[in-house]
C-alpha cells in the first residue's frame, strides 16, 4: 500500500487490555498493533489513549485530547459496546467535543481498522 502523504493526526481512545480483568490482553494488544502499523502504513500520524478504568480514565482521556489538535477522534469498540460502560462512552463522547471540538468522532470494529475509521472522516488529497 502506497502511503498517503498528510499531516492528519488521529487520535484513538480505547481501554488498557493489559489492565482489564479476566482479559487475556495479548490477541488485543496484538490487534493493536496491526493496527498501529495500517496508521504507519497510510501515513497517518497516531496518538493512542489506552484508559484503565481503574485509574480515573476521564482524566487520561481529557490529557490525551489536550496533547495535540487532532484531526480526528477514533473511540474504540471497548468503550463503545460494552452496556456496563455507557456512561463511559457518553463522556468520552462530550469530552471529545468539549476538548476536541473540530475533530469528527469515528468509530472502529477492531483495533485493526481504526485507521479505516479515521480515514472515512479525514478530509486528505485526492479523496
Amino acid at each position: 500500500m502506497e502511503p498517503i502523504v498528510t499531516a492528519a493526526r488521529v487520535l484513538v481512545v480505547g481501554l488498557d487490555p493489559a489492565k482489564l480483568d479476566g482479559w487475556d490482553p495479548e490477541p488485543v494488544q496484538a490487534a493493536i498493533a496491526r493496527g498501529r502499523a495500517r496508521f504507519d502504513e497510510s501515513g497517518i500520524r497516531a496518538d493512542w489513549c489506552l484508559a484503565a478504568l481503574d485509574e480515573n480514565p476521564e482524566e487520561a482521556i481529557v490529557e490525551a485530547l489536550t496533547r495535540e489538535e487532532y484531526d480526528c477522534v477514533v473511540i474504540g469498540g471497548g468503550i463503545r459496546t460494552h452496556e456496563p460502560l455507557l456512561e463511559l462512552f457518553e463522556k468520552v463522547v462530550n469530552l471529545v467535543r468539549q476538548h476536541a471540538p473540530g475533530a469528527p468522532i469515528a468509530f472502529n470494529t477492531s483495533p485493526e481498522d481504526c485507521a479505516d475509521a479515521a480515514l472515512r472522516w479525514l478530509h486528505l488529497p485526492g479523496q
